[in-house]
């Protein structure tokens, strides 16, 4: 007989002890994915703007750009700081592709300023349309940056962008994958009508992932849609290439890499990387930021490893700029790490966080290795967005806001304080790293 009850009691055993596992392991319970979001057929006049978004062009400027069915309407952005009363205007330029036997609207980019701080401007943009508004950085601290990557187009994206609409930020951080287009030209009009009414309010600085490549060899391009939607202030910034650049916003100098273009010690994005490092300010930027899409820092089983070779040529230059902070996508889940450089934790590396949860189709990244590695803090495979809200020179809030169905839940956040009071990068300067 106690062979026999073994034989049912030892499963029955196991199963306990299995869910009792889980529960220790897992206290949150993901939600189940959500459907692609479908976009009904919604003609308009082909003079009317569509897919209006802004981004920083330069000290006291802001770039907006939209697309129009009409090739004739003109790149005028009328604007000023009360409705309806539009007291100067910016004139820019178009461009367009073609992609297989898709063929896109006029594109306009228009440059608009100077333009004052932290400061509400109505525009109208083509001389028509409605009447939108954005709201200009802050001159100095507090700032806050809202950070979301991998976004798509799903009941989760529409989530995500719903909690961060409820967010008193002052500038978007995407480090890569923005509409998961996928050489479907359509997809990248949709996620434009997406995003604009954030986009259109507040700039959006993106950078590219490996869903923006779409290139066919021996007949387009990589990245050709993607340069032309979402032109980033890369001339402004000294570099060659719309998929590398830098800009400056409140005490803060960001860093935007490409994870797909030449960054070996002879390409371009290198050069202009250790030229952009060398002309940083501490006094007027006490804040040193990166962003790209592949994640150097991840515990995660998904992409384990890919970022390891810009990883190897470029973190240096990094540790020794001092860099505060990176962010990452890629992995769809979240990841925080403490001081990190050379693979442990070392007190004058900076804080990596692979935030690429915003709410894709392709589902959570569920795996981590285990044992947690030293220098991971927390990790979770749901979706959300961040917050980075940096007070004085000295001194930055963070807070991750896991997506719980239709509620936002700070699940994790953190106190990080700048290099400029840990004496990390005088001492990097002075060694000559």
């Amino acid at each position: 007989m106690v062979p026999n009850k073994l034989k049912i009691l030892l499963p029955l055993w196991a199963v306990v002890m299995a869910i009792t596992a889980v529960k220790a392991t897992a206290d949150y319970v993901r939600p189940p994915a959500r459907k692609t979001l479908h976009f009904p057929w919604d003609p308009k006049p082909s003079s009317h703007p569509q897919q209006v978004h802004i981004s920083l062009a330069g000290e006291n400027h802001m770039r907006v750009t939209w697309i129009t069915s009409d090739a004739s309407s003109p790149s005028l952005v009328e604007y000023g700081t009360s409705p309806g009363q539009y007291t100067s205007k910016g004139h820019g330029d178009t461009t367009s592709y073609s992609y297989i036997l898709y063929s896109s609207g006029t594109i306009h980019h228009t440059v608009i300023g100077p333009l004052e701080h932290n400061t509400v401007y109505y525009y109208r943009c083509g001389g028509q349309g409605p009447e939108l508004h954005f709201k200009t950085p802050p001159a100095q601290f507090p700032v806050t940056f809202a950070v979301a990557g991998d976004l798509g187009q799903t009941g989760w994206t529409k989530s995500t962008l719903d909690h961060i609409d409820l967010c008193e930020y002052d500038v978007h951080l995407l480090p890569g994958d923005l509409s998961y287009a996928d050489y479907i030209q359509r997809r990248w009009d949709t996620f434009g009508e997406l995003v604009q009414p954030l986009a259109s309010a507040r700039p959006w600085m993106v950078t590219q992932g490996n869903h923006e490549k779409e290139n066919i060899p021996f007949f387009i391009d990589g990245f050709e849609s993607y340069n032309a939607r979402w032109k980033m202030p890369y001339e402004e910034s000294g570099s060659s290439s719309n998929l590398f650049y830098s800009f400056e916003v409140a005490g803060a100098h960001v860093v935007m890499l490409g994870s797909y273009t030449y960054y070996d010690e002879n390409s371009d994005q290198y050069n202009w990387l250790k030229a952009d490092l060398s002309t940083v300010d501490r006094k007027k930027t006490p804040w040193l930021l990166a962003l790209f899409h592949v994640p150097w820092y991840n515990s995660n089983h998904a992409h384990q490893g890919e970022g390891d070779e810009m990883m190897q040529v470029m973190e240096p230059l990094l540790y020794a700029a001092g860099v505060d902070i990176v962010f990452a996508g890629h992995v769809h889940a979240y990841e925080r790490s403490k001081r990190v450089y050379n693979g442990k934790s070392d007190p004058c590396g900076p804080v990596h966080i692979t935030i690429g949860d915003g709410g894709n189709k392709e589902g959570l990244a569920n795996r981590y290795k285990d044992p947690s590695p030293e220098w991971s803090v927390f990790r979770e495979a749901s979706f959300g967005h961040g917050e980075l809200k940096i007070v004085n020179s000295t001194h930055a809030f963070w807070s991750w806001h896991r997506n719980d169905d239709d509620e936002s839940v700070r699940s994790d956040e953190a106190w990080i304080t700048s290099f400029t009071t840990t004496g990390c990068v005088a001492k990097e300067q002075k060694e000559g790293r």
